[in-house]
């Protein structure tokens, strides 16, 4: 089933809270082999200006994409994920990611189209922490390899 381009603009609800944990973003630092102190060093951070340990930039992925799975698993989209590569991703950030923070997203389906034997999906996660204020925005561009004959 093509995707369905109607879908484009269309919000869903935002997700449960997700509490930023200090360990999570020390592990996360040490697989991506960043050993920037802010990131696990609270002394360091505070020296920064920031009241506690921030997350790397890219640590906002797992939460986002976590939400943007309510997008992808909408069967009236008509998205295979099966065949689904990652295809972009950005993030716009009003401020770091805190230790502490507990984080919403909510995910916009910006752009649904078809071209060049390819489905693609542009999803913007806007993730606020509990005060509302917003944190970053994540644009992730997902493509989808549309079935061919004898497949």
């Amino acid at each position: 089933m093509p995707l369905d381009e109607s879908f484009v603009g269309r919000s869903y609800p935002p997700t449960a809270p997700y509490e930023v944990g200090r360990e999570k973003i020390r592990e996360f630092a040490e697989a991506i082999g960043d050993a920037n102190p802010a990131y696990t060093d609270p002394e360091a951070a505070r020296a920064l200006g920031h009241p506690d340990v921030i997350a790397p930039p890219t640590f906002v992925f797992s939460i986002t994409f976590a939400a943007a799975q309510t997008v992808i698993q909408d069967p009236q989209l008509g998205l295979d994920y099966s065949r689904v590569v990652h295809g972009d991703q950005k993030f716009a950030y009003a401020r770091p990611v805190r230790a502490g923070d507990r984080l919403s997203v909510t995910s916009v389906i910006e752009a649904a189209s078809s071209r060049a034997g390819n489905e693609i999906v542009d999803v913007r996660g806007e993730v606020h922490d509990a005060s509302g204020e917003h944190v970053v925005t994540v644009h992730t561009k997902l493509v989808a390899r549309m079935s061919g004959a004898g497949e």
